[in-house]
């Protein structure tokens, strides 16, 4: 190994020609914990063995974000058609499975998109002490893997199913049964009052699959989830009934979200927001109703209210 003199008449070793192979495992581990995910299985994996044994350790592995890489892959953008396909599915899976089975019973967050229903089930029957779980625009997702989330992982503290349209009601009830210390639900969905904003890139037939049953997982929410304290139902078709039931039973809210909720209104808002003392955020269902919506038979009631009142503004 080549080695220098100093100005002593000792010799060092160069740095530019350190043996990095002579790391310790639990060296290499530090110091890839310093490392963010992308570096990790972009880079450090790759470079030989001893780098991918200390890249697998656990202790790596209590977490797996996937946010920062769809915020910097979008460019800003909320979504990208690419994401919606099969071959990009499997992309995610494999990442989740790979995670959950290197860490080795340790993985306490999920924060993933557009993963599959099989790959989730692998991952919760490996992920006994996870609390938190965001998939939302996971297509695939439904009934089958959440049952599997409810029995497996028990700490479940925050849910985010956003924009998962096979996923019902009987999941929040089991899960609500089965995760007694939940105290996070996002169950927001795209917007259905504007869908031209998805076109082109969420596929037509999934926008069409819209859930009806707002009022129905409001009801199971507030009599499985009492100790929720931060709930998102952007864009669901819940009406007064189905928010006061939330309000009722869900007496601990701090944090209640219903941008574009179309079907509440400000006298049913007031009145559920009453019942929740502990409410310090209220998001209001405030939205523009493009004018060009007045024009189909769907939103007949839109049109109706545009002549009366002379104004394509729905502000409640």
């Amino acid at each position: 190994m080549a080695e220098v003199t100093d100005g002593g008449g000792r010799t060092k070793e160069a740095e530019g020609n350190r043996d990095w192979s002579e790391l310790t495992p639990v060296c290499l581990t530090n110091v890839f914990r310093r490392l963010t995910l992308g570096d990790r299985w972009k880079g450090a994996m790759l470079v030989c063995r001893a780098w991918l044994d200390a890249a697998r350790d656990p202790s790596l592995f209590a977490a797996l974000d996937l946010e920062p890489a769809f915020e910097a892959a979008g460019s800003g953008r909320a979504d990208a058609a690419e994401w919606w396909t099969p071959a990009f599915q499997r992309r995610v899976d494999g990442m989740l499975r790979s995670a959950a089975e290197w860490a080795d019973g340790s993985l306490r967050e999920i924060r993933v998109r557009h993963c599959s229903d099989d790959a989730l089930c692998f991952a919760a029957e490996r992920s006994p002490v996870l609390q938190i779980l965001s998939i939302r625009c996971s297509q695939s997702v439904a009934d089958r893997s959440m049952f599997k989330i409810a029995t497996c992982c028990p700490m479940l503290v925050e849910l985010d199913i956003s924009n998962c349209y096979e996923i019902s009601f009987k999941s929040l009830e089991v899960i609500g049964q089965n995760c007694p210390n939940l105290t996070v639900l996002k169950r927001n969905l795209l917007n259905w009052l504007d869908p031209s904003q998805h076109s082109g890139i969420v596929p037509d037939d999934y926008l069409r699959a819209c859930p009806q049953d707002g009022d129905r997982e409001a009801m199971t929410i507030a009599r499985f989830m009492p100790k929720l304290k931060h709930v998102e139902l952007r864009f669901s078709k819940l009406s007064v009934s189905g928010l006061l039931s939330v309000s009722e039973g869900c007496g601990d809210l701090e944090i209640l979200d219903l941008f574009g909720c179309a079907n509440l209104t400000s006298r049913g808002i007031e009145q559920a927001s009453s019942n929740l003392k502990n409410l310090k955020t209220l998001i209001r269902p405030n939205f523009y109703i493009p004018r060009s919506m007045f024009h189909t038979e769907r939103y007949g009631h839109w049109r109706l209210y545009d002549e009366r009142f002379q104004t394509n503004v729905f502000q409640i």
